[in-house]
Formats: structure tokens, C-alpha cells, sequence
């Protein structure tokens, strides 16, 4: 199991790279997916590993915002990011293998490139769901494992090196866990030669 502390100094060291590092894939890979995901939250949101931010600019302006990330760095840089939108979004430091919030706290959970980094993927599900009304959306998109023989064997390959300096998978797939976790799938887009999937699933009233 990944030590979190290890995970939290690493994400620091990255956090000033990331919107720079990300923004070929953000093109190539996930066009369109953060707005797809951002488009259909409602109510009391709270986005999981909210990162730098990227995601703030996407949501209706009506929702109340809460982000969650392991990292101060990237906190830090989500702050910066919602003052110039002028976006009110509560921030806070958090493991989302343990939210800091009490059952049914929220109409929307969000998380986007973010599982394939957390220890345990499974369990932050759980916590989503948990911290979900009766009713409520889970929102996800990421990068999983392909399933093209040869692509899934570079993705292995790769991952070897992510999960060495940042802790980040290649091969998951979500979709096991969410319906495992007792959600309802409302849509499942597996999209780019299977690597990324975009999931919107409802917590059973």
C-alpha cells in the first residue's frame, strides 16, 4: 500500500508541473470530459482530488462547491485559480480513502483523473457513496486500462514508471467498484481505444 505522506510530498514536488504536464492529454485524451462531468452536477458539490482547479471553470454557477485534495501544494493553487474566476469553493486537505465529512452530506460527488492515483481505489468509492443523499450523482471520469492486448501492454509499462514518482495507475477500471459500492450506472462511455471512461452512476434513494 502506497504511504500517503510518501504521496502528499510527491503531488507537492509535481503540483507547479501539473497544468503544464497535463495539457496535451487534456487535448488528445480527455477533450470535452471535464465539461461533460462539471455539466451535470447539482446541489452541494464535492469534488474529490479538485487538484489545481481545472475543473472550477466548468461548473453551473449555481452549485456549492467543496474540493478535496491530499495536497497543500495543489490546494494552494485551486485557491489562486477560484479567486481569478471568482468562484466561492470551500478547499480543503483531505484523504479520500477517509472523507472528512458526515454521511449524506452531498447531492454531487465529482472526481476526475483522480482514482487512478489513490491507494486504494476501492475504498475512496465506498466513501463516496457514502458521503452521497439518497438520490445523489457520482460523477467520474479517468484514464483506465485498455482493452487492446498491445495497448494495455504499454499502459503496464508506463505504469511501472507513474506509480514509482507519483503513485498513479494505468490499468484500473472504476466500474467494478461503483457498482459494487451499491451505485446505479446511469452512463458508461468508454472512450480512446478503451483507456478512457467517462461514468455517471445514482446512489439508490
Amino acid at each position: 500500500m502506497t504511504d500517503l505522506a510518501w504521496l502528499r510530498t510527491q503531488w507537492d514536488k509535481y503540483a507547479p508541473q501539473y497544468d503544464r504536464a497535463i495539457g496535451a492529454l487534456e487535448r488528445l485524451q480527455f477533450g470535452g470530459g471535464r465539461g461533460w462531468v462539471c455539466a451535470q452536477a447539482r446541489g452541494d458539490v464535492l469534488e474529490v482530488a479538485v487538484g489545481t482547479g481545472l475543473n472550477l471553470a466548468h461548473y453551473p454557477p449555481h452549485v456549492r462547491l467543496t474540493g478535496l485534495d491530499l495536497s497543500p501544494a495543489m490546494l494552494a493553487l485551486a485557491r489562486q485559480r477560484a479567486e481569478t474566476l471568482g468562484r466561492p469553493v470551500t478547499l480543503q486537505e483531505g484523504n479520500a480513502e477517509a472523507l472528512p465529512f458526515a454521511d449524506a452530506s452531498f447531492d454531487t460527488v465529482a472526481c476526475t483523473l483522480g482514482l487512478c492515483g489513490f491507494p486504494d481505489d476501492r475504498a475512496a468509492i465506498a466513501e463516496m457513496h457514502r458521503v452521497l443523499r439518497p438520490g445523489g450523482t457520482l460523477l467520474l471520469l479517468d484514464h483506465i486500462g485498455s482493452h487492446h492486448r498491445a495497448l494495455r501492454w504499454a499502459q503496464r509499462l508506463l505504469e511501472r514508471v507513474t506509480l514509482r514518482t507519483i503513485g498513479d495507475y494505468q490499468t484500473r477500471r472504476p466500474l467494478p467498484w461503483v457498482t459494487a459500492a451499491g451505485f446505479e450506472i446511469v452512463t458508461a462511455q468508454r472512450l480512446k481505444l478503451g483507456t478512457v471512461e467517462r461514468l455517471a452512476a445514482r446512489k439508490p434513494s
